[in-house]
């Protein structure tokens, strides 16, 4: 069994999305999508992790959704095994990339090295659906995280602007997590 859990670095990546977001259901092109790898690895690798019993799949209309099987008995081990491999910005990174945003980063003292236990992220595009994850992530990893979210206009425009507060994130280290400021 282990083995054929850990075989493919496409099926880790799907296993660490999927126990990020246990209560999400992604179909196969919304993942490869996610996980910028081709739909055929993405589809395959859903399908050996449904006969392992660690996936479960739902069809609606047309669309195929899968989501982690939360009544599996390797469930909690798995995500406790997923989240300690990624760490913490890994953690985050899985989490922000499922929710949808366009881009993501950490910045402040976690960014700068000065302090582990507090991080601030700025989150661009959606992401509504992040406090309760976020709240997750601070109790396995003892820190408090404070977030920015904003659309992408809103963005564009305080930079543009030279907005005072985004100009001095901008300007310090930063840890990106996903797309490009």
């Amino acid at each position: 069994m282990l083995k054929n859990l850990f075989s493919s670095s496409i099926r880790a990546d799907v296993l660490s999305l999927l126990l990020n977001s246990p209560d999400e259901k992604f179909y196969v092109r919304e993942i490869a999508r996610l996980l910028r790898k081709n739909p055929s690895g993405i589809k395959r690798e859903l399908d050996n992790l449904e006969k392992m019993d660690l996936v479960v799949s739902e069809r609606v209309a047309n669309l195929r959704y899968f989501n982690a099987n939360k009544q599996s008995p390797l469930f909690s081990e798995l995500k406790n095994l997923v989240t300690k491999s990624l760490g913490l910005p890994g953690a985050i990174k899985a989490l922000v990339r499922a929710s949808g945003a366009k881009s993501a980063f950490i910045y402040g003292p976690y960014a700068e090295g000065t302090r582990e236990d507090r991080v601030d992220i700025m989150v661009i595009g959606p992401g509504s659906t992040l406090t309760k994850d976020f709240r997750d992530i601070e109790n396995k990893f003892s820190c408090t995280i404070t977030w920015i979210e904003m659309d992408q206009d809103e963005y564009r425009d305080k930079r543009r602007r030279k907005e005072s507060r985004l100009m001095g994130i901008l300007s310090k280290k930063r840890i990106p997590l996903v797309g490009r400021v």
